[in-house]
């Protein structure tokens, strides 16, 4: 299976309303229950209505469309990174997961799946 790695910085938030977030934004996740209304975005295109935000997020994603019978993809990456000391923050969209680290434990992230046989997908100056 094969994870792509993407270069940015994310944040998540918490926000008042979503009238100040760029939904045309490359990438944007937006969460709403009836206690809150929450946000994952690049970090710089954090909104200024945000009432309280965690930065510090990397990402990777699983590459491609994801059939909705695919059973325990997310179970098992979730837990293999568990199971070395890396807590996630997963966000799903239609076509596949994201997968979201701290900054500080995202290389280790990645080196744990690729030494469990997933292929990682990333610029030419990091292997992996």
């Amino acid at each position: 299976m094969l994870i792509k790695t993407i270069e940015y910085d994310f944040s998540v938030c918490k926000v008042a309303d979503y009238s100040q977030t760029d939904i045309e934004s490359e990438f944007c996740f937006i969460g709403r229950t009836d206690e809150e209304k929450s946000l994952v975005c690049r970090t710089d295109k954090v909104p200024g209505n945000a009432a309280a935000c965690e930065n510090g997020w990397k990402a990777f994603r699983i590459q491609g469309i994801l059939d909705f019978s695919l059973i325990g993809i997310l179970a098992e990456i979730s837990t293999l990174l568990a199971d070395n000391g890396i807590g996630i923050f997963a966000v799903s969209t239609y076509n596949t997961d994201y997968i979201f680290t701290k900054q500080e434990a995202y290389h280790k992230a990645l080196e744990v799946l690729a030494k469990a046989g997933y292929q990682i997908i990333t610029p030419a100056e990091q292997k992996f």
